[in-house]
């Protein structure tokens, strides 16, 4: 099955499943679905930063701080944040991903979705998917707020980075844009 064909939760603006669809239906006729997002420090507390491929549906080639992605018809934001860390860390054995919060993303050209914002530490090695990853690193979170404003990030995941930092009493470290 291809990533376009894999069926997803349609959700309601207060995240109540209100019907199934695949995900290029979704994707194409901008109906609102559930995403999850998980910040992932090495050792060092270091965060792991990558460059989507450009054969990704959502975003191609942009930047991004999270790992993750849509969850499945079904399953819950829980294991969804625990699946996709581990294919796109190319780990296997990670520990749960810890929940912090949840917020509606709302972009550009009415793209809508629940989106779980999670955490995780992983001090081993990582072979990230080549599908999905063309470039990545462990930076330290100084060396991401300073890229933030040089960069070509993924908006949805410099608003659930702002919302993090804000969760966490931190001043948001974005520079002026949208996703303000």
């Amino acid at each position: 099955m291809s990533a376009a064909e894999e069926i997803l939760d349609v959700v309601d603006e207060h995240d109540r499943v209100v019907g199934r669809a695949p995900r290029g239906e979704v994707y194409a006729r901008g109906l609102r679905h559930r995403c999850v997002f998980v910040l992932a420090r090495d050792a060092a507390g270091r965060i792991f930063v990558h460059r989507r491929t450009a054969t990704k549906l959502v975003f191609p080639s942009l930047y991004d701080m999270f790992v993750g992605g849509v969850v499945g018809a079904g399953e819950s934001y829980e294991g969804a944040a625990l699946r996709e860390a581990e294919e796109e860390l190319g780990v296997s054995g990670l520990a749960q991903p810890a929940p912090l919060f949840t917020f509606l993303y709302e972009g550009a050209g009415g793209q809508s979705w629940w989106s779980a914002v999670h955490e995780v530490r992983w001090d081993g090695p990582v072979a990230p998917q080549v599908s999905e990853v063309d470039w990545y690193d462990f930076l330290p979170e100084e060396e991401v707020l300073g890229l933030l404003g040089t960069w070509d990030w993924v908006p949805d995941g410099l608003e659930a980075y702002r919302r993090l930092r804000l969760h966490r009493g931190l001043p948001a470290g974005l520079p002026p844009g949208p996703h303000q």
